[in-house]
């Protein structure tokens, strides 16, 4: 006998009244409203093609870290998982296998918000209601893929099942942007956005940089050995992206660290980078001075900037060189904001036109750095818990430690940073469900109006994510 999956109605709420009940009104301001997705990973030919996903396999495990990182955990092999390798070496190739493994482990992920999400999709979207496991692995798959190739589950009608309002990609500065292009093409760009991420070209410690550098004169035409010459090829691949779309620029970093170096000294360290003759701190001063840019850059063109720090990534060299990144290896590492940042809010941090929204995996940050800073620099917004933290557990201590220095309109509302797609809807209702509790818990000690409560709890669901990021 299979057991169901556990997706109570009131599942997140808080255990005890009054809060409970509280919660259990305000949900439903919040559980139907459009959602505005402004910063994830969803792969962009999947928008722009419109064609069913292959399998069940190639929808829920084979694009989700989160899932493969925790079976890797307990010596599962990813080429058991048909995760591809760089040598093209042989791995499985049966989808159904593949999800057998995945159903036959799907214990691991008890107590995660990985189990959540799939628990939610499988339910709202094709809905299943009983457990994963072995025994019904095969039942699962089959239901799950005769669904796929009806026009309901193609990838433009997903969006619309979910209500997304706008979605957005992320693209380094070389990209080319094809699917964008298909999608301006057909009309429609404008839901699906593009954003640019120009950490190819800013940080010299990714292997290749020196050629991507080349690249980068060659696609603008800029001198990009002089510092003027660089920037304006930024400025350029800037305003490219803003054609398909882009609000806003992202930065994978592994610090907050920024710079205000003299101009002499800018083209001294171009020079030490372009002659390959440069030391790890010069790296890290080259990435520290580049944000510090970018913020001049955003005054300029109105891009709003996000800063996501304290990722140690790739932290094993044989999954990289095997198969790449974005496999699951990246550990959270500690970040200081305050320091880091300073250079930068002392030359931009009181230009009007600069939006910077701080993310961070050090959750030591929320109460003592990022919401004393967000409750007074104008141009700071904090972004809501990310990566390891977007659970349940994640976002009650964020929102415990945030709130009261902050104020709930200096946040960003939600974003759900993933790459598989049907997480998406599982995510915002799992922040949505915390919201309501949070709200819940501050009505019930009469720390909030009933009347606060529910413009804050759509405020956060929805209004909040379209403000921070300009989106009209």
């Amino acid at each position: 006998m299979t057991q169901p999956a556990h997706l109570h109605p009131e599942r997140l709420f808080p255990a005890s009244e009054p809060a409970r009940s509280i919660a259990r009104e305000l949900y439903p301001l919040v559980r139907d409203l459009p959602i505005v997705s402004p910063h994830g990973h969803t792969d962009p030919a999947w928008f722009a093609q419109n064609e069913r996903f292959s399998t069940p396999t190639a929808l829920f495990l084979t694009p989700d870290h989160y899932v493969l990182r925790m079976l890797r955990s307990r010596g599962i092999s990813y080429d058991a998982l048909a995760i591809p390798r760089k040598d093209g070496g042989k791995i499985e190739t049966d989808g159904r296998a593949a999800w057998r493994l995945f159903a036959a482990n799907y214990h691991l992920f008890a107590g995660t918000p990985s189990k959540t999400w799939v628990d939610h999709s499988l339910h709202a979207v094709f809905g299943i209601t009983e457990e994963l496991s072995a025994v019904t692995a095969d039942a699962i798959y089959d239901a799950i893929d005769a669904k796929l190739g009806t026009p309901d589950l193609l990838p433009r009608a997903m969006l619309d099942r979910f209500k997304v309002e706008v979605i957005t990609t992320t693209e380094f500065a070389l990209d080319a942007l094809p699917h964008h292009h298909s999608m301006e093409a057909d009309g429609y760009l404008g839901r699906v956005r593009t954003t640019y991420r120009p950490d190819d070209v800013t940080n010299p410690e990714r292997a290749g940089w020196i050629d991507r550098i080349r690249e980068f004169a060659d696609l603008t035409g800029e001198d990009v050995t002089r510092w003027d010459g660089l920037m304006n090829a930024h400025r350029k691949r800037r305003e490219f992206f803003r054609r398909f779309g882009a609000v806003a620029t992202d930065h994978g970093v592994p610090t907050a660290q920024t710079a205000d170096l003299a101009p002499v000294e800018k083209q001294a360290l171009l020079d030490r980078l372009m002659g390959g003759q440069y030391s790890p701190e010069d790296a890290d001063l080259f990435r520290a001075q580049m944000m510090t840019e970018m913020a001049m850059l955003a005054v300029e063109d109105g891009l709003v900037m996000q800063l996501h720090a304290g990722a140690r990534r790739n932290t094993d060299p044989q999954l990289l060189a095997e198969r790449g990144a974005d496999l699951g290896a990246d550990i959270p590492s500690r970040v200081n904001y305050v320091d880091g940042l300073q250079p930068l809010l002392a030359r931009y941090g009181n230009e009007p036109n600069l939006r910077l929204i701080m993310f961070t995996l050090d959750e030591t940050n929320y109460a003592r750095e990022l919401a004393p800073m967000a409750g007074f620099w104008p141009s700071l917004l904090i972004g809501p818990p990310w990566w390891f933290h977007d659970s349940p557990q994640g976002i009650r201590r964020y929102l415990d430690q945030v709130v009261e220095t902050a104020g709930f309109y200096n946040l960003a509302g939600f974003n759900d940073d993933t790459r598989a797609l049907l997480s998406i809807p599982a995510r915002h209702d799992v922040w949505r469900r915390e919201v309501c509790g949070f709200l819940g818990r501050w009505v019930g000690e009469n720390r909030l109006s009933r009347r606060s409560a529910e413009e804050i709890a759509r405020h956060l669901s929805y209004q909040a994510a379209k403000d921070a990021y300009r989106i009209k």
